[in-house]
């Protein structure tokens, strides 16, 4: 396993990302289905995750596709578990097949299409669907900013509407508590920070507002509508006046529509020298859809989050029945 050390190696660079990965390897490692690990990206970033001890992959895919970017990458396969099938669409329906089993408790994306993995997990009667909707969180590292941001939802939702905003909201608080932030900030983003029926995001962040008032949304603290600068910048909220627990300091940015949160998450890493992380959550468990583009740090850091997600998903429930 000499070769896989270059996630570590990259994550070195970014200390908050890095402490959730030291903070994961001290707990019991997760079982992750790992879906058509083809490639040499894919494959390294669950076998190094494996070798820092977060997780036990079950390495799903054709077997001979498997063993060859294995052999022409340097990497050995000795001790872990192959489950042969013959093609990618059939990986992914092993693998949501292992999660609704019980066998295993994640699920990594390998290579294949987005829409593939995807299009199996929320396949009605087989699938992993929950009454919540699924959103992505990206978990951002910047240089410049002191403590780790959430933005969701920049990869699945297109243009969600109010009630699935609130999951969104709601996936991404679940997430932040998971890594340890007790009572996260969140910032509702818009172009202005007053309400404007001509933007309707502004609308929409008023009532998600109202909607944690309410007890719909729980765990977090909201305001918005905010604008960027003012959800992450003190002097850019007092020169606007805004008195707000959040503005300033927000640990999560809900941004209007996936595109917009799109460009905000890669100009962070691709002009702001950031690392990023991701979950898919809202499913049955928790999805690592890392993209083709990712090194592997942040596909360490993937793990990391599934892994302290998983554990603090069972501590919940424990929690929960403990309370009955």
């Amino acid at each position: 396993m000499d070769a896989l050390t270059g996630g570590r190696l990259e994550l070195s660079k970014y200390p908050r990302l890095s402490a959730l990965v030291d903070r994961a390897r001290r707990l019991p490692a997760i079982c992750a289905a790992v879906a058509h690990p083809c490639d040499t990206a894919s494959l390294a970033g669950a076998l190094e995750a494996w070798a820092l001890g977060m997780v036990e992959p079950i390495l799903v895919g054709p077997r001979r596709k498997i063993e060859a970017a294995a052999a022409a990458a340097g990497f050995s396969l000795d001790g872990l578990t192959i489950e042969d099938v013959a093609h990618s669409h059939a990986a992914a329906d092993r693998a949501v097949e292992l999660v609704r089993s019980g066998v295993a408790q994640a699920i990594m994306k390998g290579a294949l299409h987005t829409d593939e993995l995807m299009g199996a997990i929320v396949r009605d009667g087989t699938g992993l669907k929950t009454e919540r909707r699924i959103s992505h969180i990206f978990v951002i590292d910047a240089p410049l900013y002191p403590k780790l941001i959430l933005v969701s939802d920049a990869a699945v939702n297109i243009a969600p509407d109010l009630m699935v905003k609130r999951d969104i909201v709601q996936n991404a608080i679940d997430l932040a508590r998971a890594i340890g932030v007790a009572k996260p900030k969140v910032a509702i983003l818009s172009a202005v920070e007053t309400v404007s029926p001509k933007i309707p995001s502004t609308v929409e962040a008023a009532a998600l507002c109202k909607m944690a008032d309410r007890g719909q949304i729980s765990g977090g603290a909201l305001d918005g509508p905010l604008a960027f600068d003012n959800a992450i910048s003190r002097e850019a909220a007092a020169a606007k006046g805004i008195a707000s627990e959040v503005a300033g300091e927000a640990d999560i940015l809900i941004v209007p529509d996936l595109e917009a949160g799109n460009i905000l998450a890669k100009q962070l890493v691709f002009l702001a020298g950031a690392e990023d992380s991701g979950l898919v959550l809202g499913a049955r468990c928790p999805i690592m859809l890392t993209s083709r583009a990712d090194g592997a740090a942040a596909r360490i850091a993937s793990a990391a989050l599934a892994q302290l997600y998983v554990h603090w998903m069972q501590a919940q429930a424990t929690a929960k029945l403990a309370g009955e």
